[in-house]
């Protein structure tokens, strides 16, 4: 499971390719405003690990996803001030990789879908990113996954933050709990950008 990052043209020509097995699971924006627009077309199969590549490396055939093996991006030589500070707002480590630093807080509640339980990291995770932006800020965007009770609380405290609220749907279809994924977008100090990631965390119950 998982999502395809697509351009708004590319979306059908990539779900006729899903649609046969059955893979399709939700369509929708994570952003707004951004350029050029894109859509998350989000996914879930089982079956042999074969057959799944293939399906999906045909899906990706039908867009302008590059497929050859990316160029490593250029490391920078140590974590930067930002990350730092940010690490002790959210009073916890993040992964640096990429310019970029990044978050996976597992929910306390296992999360099932047809008899399964679903791994933190195959997208049920709180997904926090953070990046460098100008003027000695950070842009951060990602998602929190939430069930019903959650919702208004985190969103209540990242617009008294000033975090933008950019989408809020399901990704998945017979989850247990229901789920609902809120994306952000934000641009500020680390400090106050921080405290406000922290303060919608705080009204999750994670693991």
């Amino acid at each position: 499971m998982g999502d395809l990052v697509l351009l708004e043209d590319e979306v059908n020509p990539v779900m006729d390719k899903l649609k046969s097995a059955g893979f399709v699971t939700a369509i929708h924006n994570h952003l707004a405003e951004e350029t050029p627009h894109v859509m998350d077309m989000h996914y879930m199969g089982h079956g042999r690990a074969a057959q799944l590549a293939t399906s999906l490396h045909a899906a990706l055939a039908a867009s302008k996803t590059p497929l050859e093996k990316p160029v490593a991006a250029e490391e920078p030589p140590s974590p930067q001030a930002w990350v730092d500070a940010l690490e002790k707002t959210l009073g916890r480590k993040g992964a640096f990789k990429g310019g970029v630093l990044a978050y996976g807080i597992a929910r306390a509640d296992k999360v099932t879908m047809d008899s399964m339980t679903i791994a933190p990291a195959a997208g049920v995770a709180e997904a926090i990113n953070f990046q460098a932006a100008d003027a000695g800020n950070v842009a951060t965007t990602g998602d929190f996954v939430l069930t019903a009770a959650e919702v208004n609380p985190v969103l209540a405290e990242l617009r008294s933050h000033n975090i933008a609220v950019t989408a809020l749907h399901s990704h998945m279809l017979t989850e247990d709990p229901r789920l609902f994924f809120m994306h952000f977008w934000a641009v500020g100090t680390p400090e106050a950008v921080g405290a406000g990631i922290e303060a919608a965390l705080k009204r999750v119950t994670p693991k």
